[in-house]
């Protein structure tokens, strides 16, 4: 069963280019569709969708990695590419800056004496940039397992991977407005050393990431939403709101590979949730 009403229109969707926010909410963007040199070099390359998230894996700059992550589900959309086989590196490249600390290093907005919406935006965006990355390791790391799994799981996952790029722009784009970008703030890895524990195993994987990092962060969405409010940060707290209306379907994408691979497993829900 569907566990969320949404979620056939939601695979239907075409790739989304609104990966801007106009005025009035999302827009295409109107520069240069190549992106960032990184990823104009890199969007010919791969032959197939695992190769096209090793790539993605590999890249460093956060901007051409959103740029190549939606090239990628782009030519999976339109039929120009197999699942294939890759194989996941143990950590996925990252830039120099933002500093990465333990979680109680992490200083607060007043400590480092920036506003508290851009430290929400900052912290917001490393969220979605460590998303990008989870769902392409799950495409490529589980790419062995295609017989077993099928495209489906594939294609849900190359496409969240998608949805959290098109969310890091926005994020990226904010912080620009207010005179700040992704990188000048001290960050944790907290995220991507859970899915390290998940790495070799697919059912973990699911219960993890999509159902208890992505369910808490839509747990969060409408309380941070009354702080930007409150902060008088209306665009900011737009931009948050429609975030945590599109993680839903990640949420239920989750569920529904979870409940599938422990069918598929002969493994009970609940007991395979809390192992």
């Amino acid at each position: 069963p569907l566990p969320w009403p949404g979620l056939h229109t939601w695979r239907r969707a075409p790739p989304s280019d609104l990966r801007s926010w106009g005025p009035n909410g999302p827009c295409a963007p109107n520069t240069d569709k190549a992106g960032p040199p990184e990823a104009a070099a890199g969007v010919g390359h791969g032959s197939s969708l695992a190769e096209m998230g090793a790539l993605v894996l590999s890249t460093a700059d956060p901007l051409a990695k959103a740029h190549l992550t939606h090239a990628a589900f782009s030519r999976w959309a339109a039929g120009g590419l197999p699942v294939g086989l890759a194989r996941a590196p143990d950590h996925p490249a990252r830039p120099e800056k933002p500093l990465a600390v333990t979680q109680k290093e992490v200083p607060t907005h007043k400590a480092m004496g920036v506003p508290l919406n851009a430290y929400m935006l900052h912290n917001l965006a490393h969220v979605e940039l460590n998303a990008i990355d989870l769902a392409w390791d799950t495409v490529v790391r589980f790419s062995p397992l295609r017989d077993t799994l099928g495209d489906g799981f594939f294609a849900d996952f190359a496409r969240v991977a998608d949805d959290e790029s098109r969310h890091f722009r926005w994020y990226s784009q904010r912080l620009a407005e207010l005179g700040f970008r992704y990188g000048d703030m001290p960050v944790h890895n907290l995220l991507w050393r859970e899915c390290a524990k998940s790495a070799s195993d697919v059912s973990a994987r699911m219960a993890v990431i999509p159902l208890v990092q992505e369910a808490r962060g839509l747990d969060a969405g409408p309380r941070l939403v009354q702080k930007l409010i409150g902060f008088a940060d209306h665009r900011s707290a737009d931009i948050v709101a429609k975030v945590a209306e599109e993680e839903l379907a990640h949420v239920s994408v989750g569920l529904y590979w979870f409940l599938k691979v422990c069918e598929m497993m002969g493994r009970v829900p609940g007991a395979a949730f809390r192992g």
